[in-house]
């Protein structure tokens, strides 16, 4: 029985059933209790201690994995998963610290571990290392983990790892541009072999802010286009607005402000449909900048006074202040000085 409600259990997690496989495992441990097998009874805390921290309950997970540590390391059972599940219950609850020694024990465990395993082990170390604030070190173990994916003919797993090393690598401000950008073509090389479009969608996004962040704006433009046909297909208008947004802004950096009046109106439009109006404020705003760059301070004044009120119900101050500075220099070149000064003393 206890084996039945094991396999259960697992079918029920690959399936995304958390509380299914919960109530599948308490049952397995509850009936271990009554054998005559230590060995099985930790077997049964383990299963349940990892679904708990898969499920996103890592504290009340913690306790069963501890109750399913043999009573001597030396005991030829074997500790891989169990060093990572620990690592990954004491990553959530964020202790750090110790997440990353039981992480450093998972991946010290000889060749037993394949390279998958490593590279898991390498993910979780480097977001124990950007909860520390230690965005180099986290970088570092991105960049062996998708080293790892690659070797296990893993290119969806290797992707993602690099999305995360440039981001990682961005942040730390200890890499050279050129050493970032080679990681973000590593990463849209990948793109090409991954068969899940919403996946697809997510990392030429997150390639396209990685060119923005280097400022190479015509590299982020293409990655926004590939990435907003993937949400497009997908009918994921959520995606399909911050993609919008993202593309419009580029096209700002580029000085194409012709071509970025459509993706802002189209992205305003979309936030709007979505209640998003702190982000719909955002688009309004790129749209002014973009109409006073045309000349057109008519327009942009109008932009700015929707981008205004956007802010206002979204309680977005920063975003009030630089919608009011806008206003007070569309107001200027439309020869409203005092108008113009008004919406200056708003701004400070």
């Amino acid at each position: 029985e206890v084996e039945g409600l094991t396999r259960a259990g697992q079918r029920a997690l690959a399936l995304g059933d958390a509380r299914g496989a919960l109530g599948c495992f308490r049952r397995a441990l509850l009936l271990s209790g009554g054998t005559a097998s230590p060995w099985l009874r930790r077997v049964c805390a383990f299963n349940l201690g990892a679904a708990y921290v898969e499920s996103g309950k890592p504290q009340k997970g913690l306790k069963f994995l501890l109750q399913s540590q043999p009573p001597a390391r030396g005991s030829g059972e074997h500790l891989e998963d169990l060093y990572f599940n620990v690592g990954a219950a004491h990553e959530g609850i964020q202790d750090f610290p110790k997440a990353l020694e039981y992480s450093g024990c998972a991946a010290g465990r000889g060749g037993v571990v394949q390279a998958g395993g490593r590279a898991g082990t390498r993910v979780q170390m480097g977001c124990c290392y950007l909860g520390m604030r230690e965005p180099a070190r986290a970088a570092r173990c991105f960049l062996e983990a998708a080293r790892s994916y690659a070797a296990a003919a893993r290119p969806e797993a290797a992707a993602v790892a690099l999305g995360r090393a440039s981001g990682s690598m961005l942040q730390s401000r200890r890499f050279g541009a050129a050493e970032i950008a080679a990681v973000l073509a590593r990463c849209r090389r990948l793109c090409d072999s991954i068969p899940d479009p919403a996946l697809q969608g997510k990392l030429y996004n997150d390639i396209g802010l990685g060119y923005s962040q280097l400022r190479v704006f015509s590299l982020a433009a293409d990655s926004f286009r590939q990435a907003l046909a993937l949400c497009s297909a997908q009918l994921d208008h959520r995606g399909e607005a911050v993609v919008l947004q993202n593309l419009g802004a580029a096209h700002n950096a580029l000085r194409s402000f012709g071509t970025a009046l459509g993706w802002h109106r189209r992205a305003a439009a979309l936030h709007g449909a979505l209640g998003n109006r702190r982000a719909q404020g955002q688009c309004f705003g790129n749209l002014a900048y973009a109409c006073s760059r045309l000349r057109n301070h008519e327009a942009a004044a109008e932009n700015y006074l929707h981008a205004l009120q956007a802010f206002r119900d979204s309680g977005d101050v920063q975003g009030q202040w630089q919608a009011c500075e806008g206003l007070g220099t569309a107001c200027f070149h439309l020869g409203d000085p005092r108008k113009a000064v008004e919406h200056y003393k708003e701004a400070l």
